[in-house]
């Protein structure tokens, strides 16, 4: 699958919460592999996770791939809400 592909594709918890939509990527250097997702948060997600949002535009979390369940026409992440909540890799950038 091309990375452009995944720019804009809804990522959801797999107890259904949608978290946001994807607005990049990071990869390592080292081993040229994508290692995070950048998602832009809802509404509802950045309140849900205490989060204040910004006057303009939304706030962006960091998403290891390893948390990723199944790339479909969503995201689908192998993790609930609460569990998210805990990611301490899960932060604003």
């Amino acid at each position: 699958m091309k990375v452009s592909k995944l720019n804009g594709m809804s990522v959801i918890t797999d107890d259904a919460f949608t978290l946001g939509e994807v607005n990049g990527t990071q990869a390592s250097t080292v081993t040229w592999q994508i290692t995070h997702l950048e998602l832009a948060l809802t509404k509802e997600a950045t309140k849900e996770l205490g989060f204040k949002k910004p006057v303009l535009g939304s706030v962006t979390v960091c998403l290891p791939v390893t948390a990723i369940k199944k790339v479909g026409d969503v995201i689908t992440l192998n993790f609930s809400l609460k569990v998210f909540k805990s990611i301490k890799e899960c932060q604003i950038e």
